[in-house]
């Protein structure tokens, strides 16, 4: 990989969100019994002087971005090469501590561009752990054997149990509001209400106690699913894995798919992949993302996409469109617009979605539906503005279709319907396979839950839809013949570039999720909004702000007008 980037963040590197468990710093990962592989952990060690970033140490098992960037690719290779792995417990190898959450110095060092994409970057692990319980029967376990506070506290409400340990000591907490002045990390406060249901007034105590809860108030209110000494709490945690372990459905006697690094090249242009090529112009703060079809068409055998692995065409890009996604997130700040356009065969697009659709009960499909699934939603709730150019040698089918209908327009060019004019195809997971956060298609979303445009669309499954046709049925904004094409594509993308960042954030993350609302949907709304607004008012950042002071003897000072 040949980096040649523009910095992130003042003169520091690039972020680089590709990993390895032989490079870990922070997190060890076990698999017990590899041929059944009922359970894996997840043992949060963190080097203190490990930080991604200089100028901080991540003290009591304090976490920053290169911590979540090491959980997130261990939950890939659970998912992928440990398939036989049914519950992960998640816990601490330090003394009396689980885990203080994210590293208070770290967010007082931090830009506000770097605190917001490492909050989203963290929910979105967190709940990506919640959409592999919840569709592909990864079941989670917090093994919480010390103090747990804050982000801590949210990696552990993530699973789908918390257990602690009864020491007298030992507590959960939301001590963000007295210690810090800022929201406790929006995915903590709408866990406990939509996850836990947790009654009002007794998070309201909660998040306004800094010393945080014990255990047996911690279960009544519950905060925790169950409690256990520390000479029991081992088996403890070892029979409540057993039970959890027989409501997942992943498989027993399953070998693995290893993976891989990524073959890429990043240089001064852009990022390069082979399933994708993303073309940046920072002087007009754009990235052209072209998605390419696969050469030939996929197989669909089971033995060929198991001897595949992953090099197999849907994991192969579901991976590369990931990291491009992150990547241009946090090392292209400047960069607001995004240009999707597609080459190559639709034929060969849809035979990737037949093969995923014949073998969805498999184990390694299912995991490649699920990143894909994933990966598609993170594109959705990026702060960016997206644009689909549907034009000659487009191949904006299927799976690649979602990308277009993610965009919050499309363009598609009007030329005479028949060979080599632009023209798109639905497959059958257009209607649900990959739901958006608030938990409906995006053609749902596109009508606002309406049933009957969605109706009109599915009558055209298997049909090749040319310009108007699409325009006619709602699948593309506009389409401008050849005469206005070109002038019609360049204004709208400079009118864009030339639009509020601000402005822009608010509006694209109010109109992307209508119909009804979902818990992640609340967790990533209020991300946008009051995390977004409280980590620029003085309370928490000035000069005496709550989170400028900690640690110095020093006391917050407040304006105390409500606003």
């Amino acid at each position: 990989m040949n980096a040649v980037l523009k910095p992130a963040q003042g003169d520091t590197p690039p972020v680089d969100f590709e990993t390895h468990p032989s490079r870990y710093q922070h997190w060890k990962l076990a698999v017990a019994n590899e041929s059944a592989g009922d359970v894996a952990t997840l043992t949060l060690d963190i080097k203190e002087d490990g930080g991604i970033r200089p100028g901080y140490q991540l003290k009591l098992n304090s976490y920053d971005l290169g911590v979540d960037i090491e959980l997130n690719d261990a939950l890939n290779r659970i998912r992928f090469e440990h398939p036989n792995v049914k519950t992960v417990v998640l816990s601490s190898g330090k003394d009396r501590i689980f885990c203080s959450g994210a590293n208070i110095y770290m967010l007082g060092l931090s830009t506000h561009q770097w605190k917001v994409n490492f909050c989203k970057f963290t929910n979105e692990t967190r709940n990506g752990m919640e959409d592999s319980s919840r569709h592909d029967g990864l079941k989670f376990i917090a093994a919480v054997n010390g103090a747990c506070a804050g982000g801590g506290y949210e990696v552990a409400l993530a699973c789908d149990k918390i257990y602690l340990v009864d020491d007298r000591s030992s507590t959960v907490s939301l001590p963000e509001v007295p210690l810090l002045g800022v929201l406790p990390g929006t995915g903590g406060l709408t866990r406990l209400i939509d996850k836990r249901k947790v009654r009002r007034d007794l998070a309201d105590i909660f998040c306004t106690t800094s010393e945080g809860v014990r255990a047996d108030r911690a279960l009544q209110w519950k905060l925790i699913d169950g409690l256990a000494k520390p000479a029991q709490f081992a088996e403890y945690i070892k029979a409540r894995v057993a039970e959890l372990s027989k409501e997942s459905k992943r498989p027993t006697g399953a070998t693995g798919v290893v993976l891989p690094a990524l073959t890429k090249t990043v240089d001064a242009t852009g990022y390069h992949y082979d399933t994708l090529n993303v073309v940046v112009d920072r002087a007009a703060r754009t990235a052209t993302l072209t998605l390419i079809a696969p050469k030939a068409l996929v197989e669909a055998d089971l033995h060929a996409i198991h001897a595949a692995g992953a090099h197999w065409w849907p994991l192969k890009f579901a991976r590369e469109f990931d990291d491009a996604i992150l990547n241009l997130r946090t090392n292209e700040l400047e960069v607001g617009t995004w240009v999707f356009k597609s080459r190559g065969s639709a034929a060969n697009v849809l035979s990737a979605d037949a093969a995923l659709a014949a073998n969805a009960a498999d184990w390694l499909v299912r995991e490649t539906t699920g990143l894909l699934r994933r990966t598609l939603a993170r594109l959705d709730v990026s702060s960016r503005s997206m644009i689909a150019v549907i034009d000659e040698g487009s191949c904006f089918a299927g799976t690649f279709l979602e990308v277009a209908l993610a965009a919050d327009r499309s363009y598609m060019l009007d030329l005479a319907d028949g060979d080599g004019s632009p023209a798109i195809e639905l497959s059958t997971l257009n209607f649900g396979t990959y739901p958006m956060v608030n938990g409906l298609s995006r053609l749902h979303t596109r009508f606002c839950g309406e049933e009957q445009p969605v109706k009109v669309i599915h009558a055209l499954l298997g049909q090749t839809i040319y310009a108007r046709a699409a325009a006619d049925v709602g699948l593309v904004t506009v389409a401008p013949d050849d005469i206005d094409w070109a002038d019609e594509i360049r204004m709208v993308i400079e009118e864009r570039a030339s639009l509020s960042p601000d402005a822009l954030t608010g509006l694209e993350a109010s109109l992307r999720f209508g119909g009804q609302e979902t818990m992640d949907t609340r967790i990533f709304g209020r991300l946008s909004a009051w995390q977004n607004w409280i980590f620029q008012r003085p309370n928490a950042v000035g000069a005496d702000g709550a989170l400028k002071v900690f640690g110095s003897g020093r006391k917050a000072k407040f304006n105390w007008e409500r606003v």
